[in-house]
């Protein structure tokens, strides 16, 4: 089965990328995976140029074509991998419609904060209007407190679909990243790789 996941979000800094290179990762243990990155910062493209300087880690294909050749760059490769992770931009513009359209899940990251749940709408919107299953996923999230209490009670109470797993404010994912590698390569019996891993579950149990 052929998989487009697309992470998108409309506030910087929510780890939309960091979060598409792990699960790249991850699932490039046992899958062909392929990544896309369609954000104008390219931050995705460089950290894969840093992954191709590391020996003996999985290899993960990527392109970063956008604008009028994307919709079929996204049929080519979902044809060619099992899974293909798209980085969207953070505005919903042509290439982030394209981006959702195409997917099997939108994965929305957010931080608990309400100025970032409140910059996910958008994206929501469109997801919704494309009629895309998507998920929150709480992200850089600390254990427990009153503000994470507050946003994860806002979720609920807009109903909106959410991953129970919550990824951590954890060093560890960008300490990978900044290498090419994920937190599943770099400290695989850490607490990030474990929450990662239920992460990733959860989605795969979603697409399913």
């Amino acid at each position: 089965m052929s998989v487009v996941i697309t992470v998108a979000q409309q506030k910087g800094g929510a780890g939309k990328t960091t979060l598409a290179a792990n699960l790249a990762a991850a699932l490039a243990e046992h899958a062909r995976v392929a990544v896309l990155d369609i954000d104008p910062q390219r931050s995705l493209a460089r950290w894969h140029g840093l992954r191709a300087g590391q020996k003996g880690v999985p290899l993960i294909a990527l392109s970063d074509l956008s604008g009028w050749r994307l919709a079929a760059e996204i049929d080519r490769m979902r044809r060619a991998h099992d899974v293909l992770i798209v980085d969207s931009p953070p505005h919903v513009e042509s290439d982030a419609q394209a981006a959702i359209r195409a997917a099997d899940l939108v994965l929305v990251p957010v931080q608990p904060s309400p100025p970032d749940l409140w910059a996910t709408e958008g994206t929501l919107k469109l997801a919704r209007d494309e009629k895309r299953p998507f998920r929150l996923v709480l992200n850089r999230a600390p254990a427990s407190g009153s503000l994470r209490a507050a946003v994860e009670a806002e979720i609920a109470r807009q109903d909106l679909p959410r991953l129970e797993a919550v990824l951590g404010n954890r060093v560890g994912f960008a300490g990978a990243f900044a290498k090419g590698l994920g937190v599943t390569e770099t400290s695989p019996r850490s607490v990030a790789a474990a929450e990662l891993r239920a992460v990733l579950a959860e989605i795969m149990g979603a697409i399913r």
